[in-house]
């Protein structure tokens, strides 16, 4: 099996705070029930209350009702098809259904046209969510082997597979597949022609992760540009020609459930959590992540289901549209897709799908660009492209077809969302089992979408067994599943032999998609060369002048590059289409040409275009462009005197923060808003958070067993921060430090052991309530007015740690002996010090000519600077008096610019740390602040 399907699909039911929906039988009306048995039901564009659709019966008191009602019923596929309603026109058949095939969350299709499907069959057997992690999940195979519409032979590729995220055709009888929980990418391989897979190999290693399975990647899509993008992952590969895979870093993509890509090789991604929909689409993401205020034309996050017989009762009464309870706002999108297909009308191409599960939608969005600027529109005003009547219609993705058509997976299902949200006693739990919701599962349906008038292609594709240069010719196709299939063989089998074709297909194709591809094969194939890729920067066509700057980068960065095409990149600025004027920016930016800076400035400042305006300000401050301000890094705050390994870890929780946690939280940290609901913040702020900069264990253990229910006494729609603890005890140390030190904040960062420590002692399982968590969080001793000092060296400076208004250092370099102590006003249970030491140098003889206590200033002239840092080693002793010290409850080595010493919890109102170390450069040893814990009351 020869590559093809230019994408694979994650697999997983609904996106991050989507939830379970659904409704008691639905009603077929009497006038549909002779309609044919291919054709939905036609709406009437801008009619949001379809008369023919049922209203909700009887009425339930969304806000407090919650008396057992008829149970939810499956519908046979036949009586299911008469319960959507479709634009005028188009049809909607069946092509697969249960048993054949249970919880199915994506397809892809091979060069064969043999269509894979992910089965997540373990995926909320219960409102539990028992036994979701059992290895009885797989990825099926099915062949229309007479070209009759009609799949007659069907296999098993992958068995017994955690639900499966990807299953992306790589050759006849190869595909990548990627299971939930799992860190690594793997090959599967049917050697003997079975349709079964008899060999699994590693193909690249942490390409997953173990966390949430709403937040793990998918998505598997090969672009125009013949490198390989997932969700959340902030890199992308390449399968390199000797067989290599190759990884370069992305900004964070924000998606969640699946990946398309457009006819110019824009990957396109949905997000659910944040119930946003379409994200970062104003530019390739390899260019990084851009937003402006009107991606989204007024209110096009906002569904217009029809009523399916109960309420969408998502984020509880807040997303209900009253009185006829469908759902308000966007809450689950996923699967998208553009459509690149020949057999729905002309107008339909470009044009953007994706589904909401809860809402039982297909939203058909039109990409308007107007000045270099992207923004999307509901194509359908106050409707939808494909809405069902149906509470059990749960359509998670959407691909194109080699026929043609679009095929919608339906999970068909009675729980869409992860037991997380539906915990006993919530909101949804309750709704769950008042219309037996989780008695509804292992269904599935796989449905076609075609058009009156306009026949399916019918012509089996057969690439595999085809020679390369009939694969050339696929690159002309009017279907862009055909052109971008060819294309990935192409590149795959490495065959020079097509390089003169594709050069002339490049020059003189009538058709400019045609042109487009057969550029991007040549550069796949390592055989573009410099003129070709001038020749399409000279085009009259502004997209083949675009395809030719970004074609030409391979170039530019090659060893050698021909680094003179920075001066057609400049002169590029000047051309008359502002997207060619974009793109000459976002080039220069990324391949860092001299000079690029300055450039992109005048361009900016000078352009009366707004996308010009635009996009050059934020390639100019990037951060800022995603709501995130200036870098703590120039601010002088949180990470100053972080040390290189500190930074490290830091840099690596921004990447992780960008991919999960600022759906909710907000790039800004500041709690991103919930739209339709003014000053409603999706989770809590971040920023400037007491508790996220308080003891570290309040963030580890949050990121370890997750946190619900009110925090000050604030409730948030997010309603659950989901668990992180199946990830490493490095990622939740890197994403804490992040958070408490980014965003303003200055905390101390984390490291992989204190999370380990934390980890060790509980075995707890669930989620934490705050008045749960509050009395497990070590409490900071703050009336530092009533402590006292001294110390062995430079005593009359020892108070100046207590207000941090100044600092103490010993004077004269680190020898064992050397003493700080501290006397509370009382007897305090303590288990923690922190002690700062900011790195820094002081003259070792202060103005005047008199020494600091204790600094005898022996080999150094007047004028010669003393660096104080942290203590080389320590020991740490409490005592009741003052003058009865018992052995050391803690020994170790000290750290700049914090040390942490944590130890057994003792009662203690003397507190001593010997230092026992010979700093080797004859540091002295120097405090900025301390901070003690002590176990906070139980009671």
């Amino acid at each position: 099996m020869k590559p093809i399907a230019t994408r694979a699909w994650v697999v997983a039911a609904a996106a991050m705070f989507s939830s379970v929906f659904a409704a008691t039988q639905p009603r077929v009306p009497a006038d549909l029930k002779a309609r044919p048995r291919s054709v939905g039901r036609v709406f009437r564009p801008g009619d949001h209350a379809d008369a023919q659709a049922p209203q909700q019966s009887p009425a339930v008191d969304e806000a407090g009702d919650f008396l057992k009602r008829p149970p939810v019923v499956r519908q046979e596929p036949a009586v299911q098809q008469k319960l959507f309603l479709l634009p005028p026109g188009y049809n909607i058949e069946l092509v697969l259904s249960d048993p054949e095939i249970q919880d199915p969350v994506g397809v892809t299709f091979d060069g064969n046209g043999r269509m894979y499907v992910l089965e997540m069959r373990s995926y909320m057997q219960d409102a539990d969510g028992s036994g979701s992690r059992q290895p009885i999940s797989r990825i099926s195979r099915h062949e229309d082997t007479d070209g009759d519409g009609v799949y007659d032979k069907h296999t098993v590729f992958a068995d017994k597979m955690v639900m499966p995220r990807i299953a992306f055709p790589l050759g006849d009888g190869v595909i990548l597949g990627l299971e939930t929980d799992n860190r690594d990418l793997y090959k599967y391989t049917d050697s003997d022609g079975d349709g079964i897979a008899d060999k699994k190999e590693l193909f690249y290693p942490g390409f997953g992760r173990v966390t949430n399975m709403e937040w793990q990647p998918g998505g598997l899509t090969w672009a125009l540009d013949n490198w390989l993008y997932s969700t959340y992952n902030p890199f992308r590969l390449r399968i390199a020609p000797s067989g290599k895979v190759l990884r370069e870093e992305t900004e964070a993509n924000g998606g969640q459930w699946w990946s398309a890509q457009d006819n110019y090789g824009k990957v396109w991604w949905v997000d659910g959590g944040g119930e946003i929909g379409p994200v970062n689409f104003q530019t390739p993401i390899v260019y990084g992540a851009f937003n402006v205020p009107d991606n989204f034309e007024p209110e096009f996050q906002v569904p217009w289901p029809a009523p399916g017989g109960i309420s969408d009762m998502q984020g509880g009464l807040r997303r209900l549209r009253l009185p006829d309870g469908t759902l308000n706002h966007f809450t689950a999108a996923s699967g998208v897709e553009i459509y690149r297909g020949d057999r729905l009308p002309p107008d339909a191409i470009g044009d953007l799908f994706f589904n909401e599960p809860v809402g039982r939608i297909v939203r058909r969005a039109k990409i308007v660009v107007t000045e270099g600027l992207t923004q999307l529109r509901n194509a359908y005003a106050r409707s939808e492209f494909v809405r069902s009547t149906d509470p059990l219609f749960r359509p998670v993705s959407i691909s194109n077809a080699p026929d043609g058509s679009l095929y919608l997976v339906d999970m068909y299902t009675g729980i869409i969302q992860d037991a997380q949200w539906a915990g006993p006693g919530t909101y949804l739990r309750r709704k769950i089992e008042q219309y037996d919701l989780d008695k509804q599962h292992n269904w599935g349906r796989i449905w076609r979408i075609s058009y009156e008038g306009m026949p399916l292609d019918r012509g089996l594709p057969r690439m595999y067994q085809e020679t390369p240069a009939q694969l050339v010719d696929h690159l002309e196709h009017p279907n862009g599943w055909w052109r971008d299939t060819a294309q990935k063989l192409l590149v795959l089998r490495q065959d020079k032999s097509v390089v003169p074709a594709l050069r002339t297909m490049a020059r003189a194709s009538a058709n400019h998609l045609a042109r487009i591809h057969a550029v991007w094969t040549l550069e796949g194939l390592d055989a573009l060369d410099a003129g070709l890729a001038r020749e399409f920067m000279k085009s009259p066509d502004p997209q083949l002048r675009i395809q030719g700057i970004r074609a030409s980068e391979s170039l530019y960065k090659a060893t050698p590059g021909d680094k003179s095409f920075a001066a057609d990149y400049r002169a590029m600025t000047q051309d008359p289409d502002p997207g060619v004027v974009i793109q000459a920016m976002l080039t220069m930016n990324l391949q860092r040409i001299p000079d690029a800076r300055s450039l992109i400035r005048t361009i900016a400042d000078s352009s009366s275009v707004r996308g010009v305006k635009e996009i050059g300000s934020q390639l100019l401050q990037p951060r800022q462009s995603q709501g995130q301000g200036p870098a703590l890094s120039d601010t002088g705050a949180g990470t100053v005197n972080f040390t290189v390994e500190q930074r490290r870890s830091r840099q690596r929780g921004e990447t992780i923060y960008k991919e999960l946690c600022g759906t909710c939280h907000g790039s800004d940290a500041k709690g991103a808003p919930m739209a339709g609901a003014e000053g409603v913040a999706m989770a809590p702020a971040l920023a400037g958070s007491p508790h996220v900069q308080a003891h570290r264990d309040y963030v580890i253990k949050v990121l370890l067993n997750g946190l619900m229910g009110p925090i000050d006494g604030k409730e948030y729609p997010g309603g659950v921060m989901v668990p992180m603890g199946t990830n490493t005890d490095e990622w939740v140390a890197d994403i804490a430090t992040y958070i408490r030190s980014g965003f303003g904040n200055a905390a101390a960062p984390v490291t992989a052991d204190q999370v380990a420590a934390v980890r060790k002692e509980s075995a707890r399982t669930t989620p934490w309530t705050f008045a749960e968590l509050e009395p497990h969080i070590p409490a900071l001793l703050a009336n530092t007015s009533a402590w006292k000092v001294s110390a062995s060296h430079n005593t009359e400076a020892a108070a100046n740690v207590l207000g941090n208004v100044g600092r103490w250092d010993t004077g004269a370099p680190q020898q064992p002996g050397m003493w700080f102590e501290i006397e509370l006003p009382n007897d305090v249970t303590v288990s923690e010090l922190q002690i700062d030491s900011t790195v820094r140098g002081r003259p070792l003889f202060p103005p005047g000519g008199g020494r600091g206590a204790g600094a005898t200033g022996r080999g150094r002239g007047r004028g010669a600077f003393l660096r104080a840092i942290g203590p080389v080693s320590y020991s740490v002793q409490v005592s009741s008096d003052g003058s009865s010290w018992g052995p050391p409850v803690a020994q170790g080595d000290g750290q700049t610019p914090t040390t942490t010493i944590s130890f057994e919890p003792v009662r203690a109102k003397f507190i001593r740390v010997t230092q026992t170390g010979t700093a080797e450069n004859g540091e002295a040893w120097g405090i900025q602040q301390v901070r003690i814990y002590a176990l906070p009351s139980r009671s």
